[in-house]
């Protein structure tokens, strides 16, 4: 029997399809699940536990919620918004963008109008028939719902994951972080002294922050104790319990027109409140509703603002001098 010729390049080739498709094996195995055409598809879990995938960073959202559209803002990515709820007015120029209706009256015509990829919305204000209304139209929801400062963090990096923005992201949360921390360092009290928020006025029902919000932690930060820190979440409370409780400071709030009583003024004019420490001591804050309500970057600045009149104010100078 003739033995055929040994060809040492026939060897080299066989040789080295070899280790091309075992390369190509290797490749195929370490590839994300649906990103064979591109590495840009994203995967994110929202605050509703739901997976969301995108093929590639959303380019047209809307935000129903003024503090999405202000992290959006925030994080560089403001431009990707083609439609935002009627109550986003943060930064100004977001009012150059067109509104739909939101919260109890969201109109989801208006919204699957404007073709976005991605529709960011809040539990509180939207429902799950709304939800699946927009993605049976194709398009994505994202569900936020920051109830403290730790849920701001994971909105922030949501918002940053759907828009390719997650170094932007991670630099805001770290400069909330060091903000936070800076101010928290600096302030002296120790828990003795008490404040009471008041986000809904005594026209309306009175409403305070308790624990597991991020009001109370901004009263934590700042060494105060909540008088209402044993109620959880958002609670209406009496106002004889906010006599009882005495808290030597209360921020409020409700906005002020520039028209009628003012906040401050009101809470002062109040039957059997007289007698209270921030009364006595017109140790009431009227903060920015906006920057100490929404769950996003600017509780840093309403951290800052509740410092000043805790630390800085002529009441709290009247306050050094009377101890």
């Amino acid at each position: 029997m003739k033995k055929s010729r040994h060809n040492p390049l026939t060897s080299l080739t066989s040789l080295a399809l070899a280790i091309i498709m075992v390369a190509a094996l290797a490749t195929g195995c370490t590839q994300p699940a649906g990103a064979a055409a591109s590495d840009s598809a994203i995967t994110v879990t929202d605050m509703a536990d739901r997976e969301i995938n995108l093929d590639a960073p959303a380019s047209k959202i809307i935000a129903l919620t003024a503090s999405d559209c202000e992290i959006l803002y925030a994080i560089g990515a403001g431009n990707t918004l083609v439609g935002r709820g009627e109550y986003c007015d943060f930064p100004a120029e977001v009012s150059a963008i067109p509104s739909v209706q939101s919260g109890s009256e969201t109109n989801i015509e208006q919204i699957i109008a404007l073709k976005p990829q991605v529709v960011i919305m809040n539990t509180m204000s939207q429902t799950i028939e709304q939800e699946t209304a927009l993605e049976n139209a194709g398009i994505k929801v994202v569900v936020n719902d920051a109830k403290d400062i730790a849920g701001v963090y994971t909105s922030i990096e949501i918002i940053g994951a759907i828009t390719g923005k997650n170094k932007e992201a991670a630099n805001v949360v770290s400069q909330m972080k060091t903000a936070f921390a800076g101010i928290s360092e600096k302030s002296t009290g120790k828990g003795e002294k008490t404040v009471y928020f008041e986000v809904s006025p005594l026209e309306y029902g009175l409403w305070t922050a308790g624990s597991g919000t991020f009001m109370n932690e901004l009263a934590d930060m700042l060494g105060l104790t909540n008088v209402f820190a044993d109620v959880t979440g958002w609670a209406e409370v009496s106002q004889e319990q906010v006599i009882e409780r005495d808290p030597d400071y209360i921020v409020t709030i409700t906005m002020y027109s520039g028209e009628g009583t003012n906040p401050v003024d009101e809470i002062i004019g109040r039957d059997g409140w007289q007698d209270m420490k921030a009364v006595k001591n017109k140790a009431i804050l009227n903060a920015d509703s906006n920057e100490i309500s929404r769950p996003g970057p600017r509780l840093a600045d309403a951290l800052d603002a509740l410092y000043s009149f805790v630390y800085e104010s002529k009441t709290a100078d009247t306050e050094k001098t009377a101890n």
